[in-house]
């Protein structure tokens, strides 16, 4: 069977981290959505997305196909109700489509034809920003239980301090010496090749992805992921960062999403928590305003390839695009958008050639390509986004 993740209707309510890429490559636990979803079905899935972003993320469509909404996340039962569809049969759950069996084209596809099978058991599903930190603990937990089973952890060096160590699985090529890792709230899962650095304190649900480092004395909370090919620092707790992202030095990062090719300066801090307790209110770019996330606590959400200088400080909430340089003293504003440079004084445009000049060498570093087609996605972007500018 050939299966399809589409992005959904919850693709706008994950911008800016949706800028650039499907909602199935957005990491929620240890693994992308998409490669939960392979692990599940034993099976490579393409996608359906924005047409801007098919070239780099296409579609492998076959005579017979199930179509998987990317925002929902596998489990058994869900997935054992998938791979038993037939023909013109779909799954939804309320008013939710959650996936459907075709044999026609995906234009010509009428669903309101389509026999229903409700599902009405429990779930987890990404409708908001703000729900990728929130069910991420629970997302590491099941991640957990698939990638370890069957399988033993590599033996560490004894100088560490293990608590709850059956809950700690270690990949091969670990770097550790003189670090406590404390599972007794959640599991550790750190992938291949990473190093943890002396002194550094790590408590569960944590997930390290793979030639990740984490620097001298790095205090890290559970409901953390620092995805693959990432260096961190300092204080963390409750976030996810997708990948290819440094914070090196100290400073807090707390309830905040951090996109791919992201760089945080040193004494970075954010706030996650408004000093009266009041729910924090995030950038909506399906509404084009701020919309309460029913939150007390939320921090910083920041798209690919943006960057901030030293001892920058993002307000509770605040929401950074794709590809924006924030840095001087003061708070910026809560809504930076795309290709911004500036900060509390003001921001002016970012030029899209100053910015391929910068993309091109932060990703030769990690011998990486900064193509044509991440090019193009950019420019198009550059486009879209203009309007947010316009004021400056």
């Amino acid at each position: 069977m050939n299966y399809i993740l589409f992005d959904g209707p919850s693709r706008n309510n994950l911008l800016p981290l949706t800028y650039t890429r499907p909602v199935a490559e957005i990491r929620v636990g240890i693994l992308t959505i998409r490669e939960k979803w392979e692990a599940f079905l034993e099976s490579t899935i393409t996608f359906v997305t924005e047409d801007y972003l098919s070239d780099k993320y296409p579609m492998v469509e076959f005579d017979k196909n199930i179509f998987i909404n990317a925002s929902f996340l596998p489990n058994n039962k869900l997935v054992n109700l998938i791979i038993n569809l037939k023909p013109n049969e779909l799954i939804n759950s309320g008013d939710d489509l959650i996936a459907f069996y075709s044999e026609e084209n995906q234009d010509d596809v009428d669903l309101d034809s389509f026999k229903k099978i409700p599902y009405v058991d429990k779930f987890l599903q990404l409708n908001s920003l703000t729900d990728i930190f929130k069910i991420n603990s629970l997302a590491i937990e099941e991640d957990f239980t698939l990638l370890t089973k069957n399988k033993n952890s590599s033996k560490i060096s004894k100088t560490n301090n293990l608590i709850n160590p059956d809950n700690i699985f270690i990949e091969e090529g670990l770097k550790m010496e003189y670090s406590t890792l404390n599972a007794s709230n959640g599991p550790i899962y750190i992938s291949k090749n990473c190093e943890i650095m002396e002194g550094s304190l790590i408590r569960g649900p944590f997930a390290l992805g793979e030639n990740s480092t984490l620097k001298l004395g790095s205090k890290i909370y559970g409901g953390t992921t620092i995805g693959p090919h990432c260096k961190i620092g300092g204080e963390v707790s409750n976030s996810v960062v997708q990948g290819y992202s440094n914070k090196g030095h100290d400073g807090f990062l707390g309830n905040s999403l951090i996109g791919e090719w992201c760089n945080l300066g040193a004494d970075t801090n954010t706030s996650n928590l408004k000093n009266n307790y009041a729910d924090v209110k995030i950038w909506n770019y399906d509404l084009n305003s701020f919309l309460s996330t029913g939150e007390q606590f939320c921090g910083l959400i920041m798209g690919d390839h943006s960057k901030s200088g030293i001892n920058t400080m993002f307000n509770t909430g605040t929401v950074v695009g794709v590809c924006s340089n924030v840095f001087g003293s003061g708070f910026p504003r809560n809504f930076i958008p795309s290709f911004s440079w500036g900060g509390n004084k003001g921001f002016s445009n970012y030029k899209i050639e100053k910015v391929f000049e910068v993309n091109d060498k932060v990703m030769k570093r990690r011998n990486c390509n900064f193509s044509d087609q991440d090019k193009a996605i950019l420019t198009h972007l550059n486009n879209i986004t203009s309007s947010y500018r316009s004021n400056f």
